[in-house]
């Protein structure tokens, strides 16, 4: 018997002052999560695997904004991503050490 692994799932936010707080933008499993993250690596936006955090955000409503529990876990992968952005190497939220997927 073919083992076969759960369909990929993805989460896109986006994020500005006059939100208030990040709002799911766009997400899937399967080939649209593929094409999710082909686009975000287009677009130059950083990818970061978390299946915990993606999971609890697949059930935030599409233009949604996040639920005010996932704000400190988002916060910290904004501030990391910033980090990222400002030429340092920081860590991901919760690891020691940098990963190889992003």
């Amino acid at each position: 018997m073919e083992r076969t692994d759960p369909p990929r799932e993805a989460v896109a936010l986006s994020y500005t002052p006059q939100d208030g707080a990040p709002r799911v933008v766009a997400k899937g499993r399967g080939l649209l999560a593929e094409e999710i993250i082909a686009r975000a690596r287009a677009a130059g936006v950083y990818v970061h695997e978390s299946p915990e955090l993606v999971a609890l955000l697949m059930q935030v409503d599409l233009d949604a904004r996040i639920p005010a529990e996932l704000y400190v876990a988002v916060a910290e992968l904004l501030a990391w991503l910033y980090r990222l952005e400002q030429g340092g190497q920081a860590a991901p939220p919760g690891q020691d050490t940098p990963t190889g997927t992003l």
